[in-house]
């Protein structure tokens, strides 16, 4: 009984293997991914370096209405404006060296 089980789990995933050849992403999908994101008036770390810059001047507004209103322990809305900013530049650098645009 054993045999059987191994037999047929061995003939399972022999078979497995062969089917997942056929299901892996080919690279004409990947180069029109590519060039889908070459050809737009944007790229992409163009796009993020703008809305890290609205970020920014969003920000920079927002903690400066709490100050004047005198609001205290303004650090962790500083942090969080600061690291939404840097995330948006980093995501621009990150996508360009994936798709190398």
């Amino acid at each position: 009984m054993k045999k059987i089980v191994k037999i047929v789990l061995m003939l399972l995933c022999l078979c497995n293997t062969a089917y997942q050849a056929f299901a892996q992403p080919g690279l004409s999908e990947m180069q029109q991914a590519r060039q889908d994101l070459t050809s737009s008036f944007f790229s992409s770390l163009d796009v993020s370096l703008v809305l890290a810059a609205v970020l920014g001047i969003i920000g920079a507004v927002r903690i400066y209405h709490n100050w004047q209103m005198g609001k205290e322990r303004m650090t962790a809305d500083v942090a969080a404006w600061f690291f939404a900013s840097l995330f948006m530049v980093l995501m621009g650098a990150f996508v360009r060296a994936i798709f190398g645009i």
